[in-house]
């Protein structure tokens, strides 16, 4: 047994360059973390993600887009003499010397089916589907915990006054890691509780925009064919020059 964990071991440390682009002989600096309670050695710089496929550690989930988009890759750590519980998203966050890191694999997000041509742009609709929201004892826990410095116990308050349109727009950029939900007292899944007032938001208070309509039609009469098929023929090079070229909306 020893001598075939010394032979994947062996392989680990061959394979470091094809995982991470780094050859120990250009690295300068490093960094000490420690992944499930074991410490690495690593090179500073790197992405908590990148850090720990670096270690050997191989991703089969919560790696989702690796561009802070998705919410997959939600990390619990502290940092040596430091007893604040931190989080974060390890495609995002840098190692740092001292780290203890704790990937989470899922957060627990209990979702009501709902119809929302059923209900109306009340407050009933939370009471309705998302009771615990009344348990809120606005300990600001759940901001604290969120990645993307939401105002998130804020946009739960909004939903307890009924105000769609605040809590529309103070969740807008939520990208569902689940660790609000993870951190509350109270049980609270503030992303899906977010994710419903957005929806009956859109459907019964924001303002119609007659252009989105037209641009639908559209789309849907073939008018953009030819111009999709251009772009699913275009290399990743000429992808990012025009998207960084594109016209932009003052």
């Amino acid at each position: 047994m020893n001598n075939k964990l010394e032979i994947m071991d062996e392989i680990r440390k061959s394979n470091r360059a094809v995982i991470t682009g780094i050859d120990e002989k250009d690295i300068k600096h490093w960094v000490e973390i420690y992944i499930m309670g074991k410490m690495y050695k690593v090179p500073a710089g790197l992405t908590i993600m990148q850090a720990m496929e670096y270690a050997g550690y191989l991703f089969t989930r919560s790696c989702g887009c690796r561009a802070g988009f998705c919410g997959a890759c939600s990390t619990v750590y502290r940092k040596k003499g430091e007893y604040k519980l931190l989080t974060a998203m390890a495609c995002q966050t840098r190692v740092e010397e001292g780290m203890f890191l704790v990937q989470i694999p899922f957060a627990p997000a209990d979702k009501p089916i709902y119809n929302i041509s059923q209900d109306k742009a009340e407050f009933s609709v939370f009471a309705k589907y998302f009771p615990e929201i009344a348990r809120c004892v606005s300990c600001n826990t759940c901001t604290k915990a969120c990645p993307q410095n939401l105002e998130v116990m804020d946009y739960i308050q909004s939903a307890l006054r009924g105000d769609f349109e605040q809590l529309a727009e103070l969740s807008f950029d939520c990208i569902q890691c689940g660790l609000c939900a993870m951190r509350c007292p109270a049980e609270i899944v503030h992303y899906n509780v977010s994710q419903l007032g957005r929806r009956i938001y859109g459907k019964y208070c924001a303002t119609k925009e007659p252009n989105v309509d037209k641009r639908a039609n559209e789309i849907q009469s073939g008018k953009y064919n030819n111009e999709f098929d251009k772009m699913l023929n275009l290399n990743q090079t000429e992808i990012k020059k025009l998207y960084t070229e594109r016209e932009m909306e003052s």
